[in-house]
Order: structure tokens, then C-alpha cells, then sequence
């Protein structure tokens, strides 16, 4: 089966996804940004968060694999290189890095070669600080796509290729990648979507392009539409037809050993 590639409108993503960067605020106390300190923001999209960082003086490299996000970060006057987070090529470089909503987007395959690169780029005394989807994270969205796609002979989960660890599973990575666990805790996190009654629509449209994009393009809209219909008893406010995504958030501090 060929595997999914999740393209990112940056318009849209502004419109339909800045609270991604908005709700970042518990993982951003966590870090703690400090003036002078070289912080990487790895998957830093369209630099939005990057910005928010760089207020407190410290000192904000970014980092994306997307094309379009790079030049969107750039575009703020930022300092933003362009690699895959298993290809870094920093060596002790950083006081911290950070991430935010990025990790997940990267398969279990890939994990142990992002996390070694990422422990090279820091410093000894360096940090890790981030935050990803974690287990259960959009469960009953992911099921709706499932059982959707499934007459489409289309595996949704394997075309996602997300990864949504516990925080065992992770912990275990990380040691493995030569990181002392600090903490590593999952977080249950309701979030309300944008767009009113199309709010589910079109988060599907926007973080999901990279699956629905493999259904016959005849077929899409019914598809889409009979996603929405089967979520909208579990995940749609009856009264105000607001939506809320049933997010799960992973929460990491870890340390070089």
C-alpha cells in the first residue's frame, strides 16, 4: 500500500489550525525559555509558536521538512533551516530543544533515528521539552475514517503513519536514544474547532489531506461527508453545532545522559 504524504496549505493552516500553537501553553511553561539560551523549535510550521518563544530573549533557531512551512517561518523574519528530524545535522548545539504537535507526524519506523539526532543536538546539560499526540489521541476520529475507507480497500491508519505512543512506549524510546526521562505524561485535551457546524470538515481537509487524498477524487465528498455524519453524535455539540476533537496530548521533559 502506498503510504500517506500530509501536504500543509499554510493559508489554511492559519485559518483552521493556530490552536495548535494556542494551546501550547502548558507545554511552553514546561520549557521555561530563558534570555541568551539556543533553542531549536523542531516542526516549528509556520513559526508562529517560534515567534512566541523568540519574546522571551532567547535565542530561536526553527526547524521543518515542509517546503511551504520553511517559507512561511521565514517569511516572519526568522532564523529557519529546512531538514527531516532524523536527518539534523546539528552536534551539541543547543541549551534546548523544543517541539510542539510535531513528533506524532513521525512513524514508529523513524522514531529512534529522530531521537538520536535530536539527542546530538544538544548540549550536555541541554533539555527536551515537547509535546505530541499520545495514546488514544483522536480516537474516534481515526475510527470513523477506518470504518469509512474500509470499503475503499484504503487502511486510514497505515496512510496516516502518525504514531500516538503511551507514555511507556516513549519513555522506553527515549532511553534507548541516550535521554534521562524527566517526565513523560499523557493528557487528556477536548479541543474546540474552528468553522462552527464545518468544523470537522474541514479539520479532516486540513490534518487528514494526506488520507482522504487516496479516495477516488468521485468518491471524496461522500466519503468526507459520511466521516462527519458518523462523528457527529460523539463529537458535535447538539445545540450550537460546534465541534470538539477528542485530542490526547503526550507531555516529555528529558535530559542527556
Amino acid at each position: 500500500m502506498a503510504t500517506s504524504v500530509q501536504t500543509w496549505n499554510t493559508t489554511a493552516y492559519a485559518a483552521n489550525g493556530r490552536f495548535v500553537a494556542t494551546m501550547a501553553t502548558a507545554i511552553v511553561d514546561l520549557l521555561n525559555p530563558q534570555p541568551g539560551e539556543h533553542i531549536l523549535d523542531l516542526g516549528c510550521g509556520d513559526g508562529a509558536l517560534t515567534t512566541q518563544l523568540a519574546a522571551s530573549g532567547a535565542l530561536l533557531t526553527g526547524v521543518d521538512a515542509s517546503d511551504t512551512m520553511v517559507a512561511a517561518a521565514r517569511a516572519r523574519g526568522l532564523t529557519i533551516d529546512h531538514h527531516r528530524a532524523e536527518n539534523l545535522p546539528y552536534e551539541t548545539q543547543f541549551d534546548a530543544i523544543f517541539s510542539n504537535a510535531a513528533l506524532h507526524w513521525i512513524n514508529l519506523a523513524l522514531q529512534p533515528a529522530a531521537l538520536a539526532a535530536i539527542r546530538r543536538a544538544l548540549k550536555p546539560t541541554g533539555r527536551f521539552v515537547a509535546e505530541m499526540g499520545g495514546q488514544g489521541n483522536i480516537a474516534a476520529i481515526r475510527t470513523a475514517l477506518s470504518a469509512v475507507l474500509a470499503p475503499y480497500n484504503l487502511d486510514s491508519e497505515a496512510l496516516a503513519a502518525s504514531f500516538f505512543p503511551s507514555p511507556a512506549h516513549y519513555q522506553s524510546l527515549l532511553e534507548a536514544a541516550g535521554f534521562a526521562v524527566q517526565s513523560v505524561t499523557l493528557h487528556p485535551r477536548p479541543t474546540p474547532l474552528p468553522g462552527g457546524p464545518d468544523g470537522m470538515a474541514t479539520w479532516l481537509q486540513t490534518f487528514r489531506n494526506g488520507v482522504l487524498d487516496h479516495v477516488p477524487a468521485k468518491h471524496r465528498p461522500k466519503a468526507l461527508a459520511d466521516t462527519v455524519a458518523l462523528l457527529t453524535p460523539i463529537l458535535q455539540d447538539p445545540l450550537t453545532h460546534n465541534w470538539t476533537a477528542d485530542y490526547v496530548r503526550l507531555r516529555l521533559h528529558a535530559t542527556p545522559r
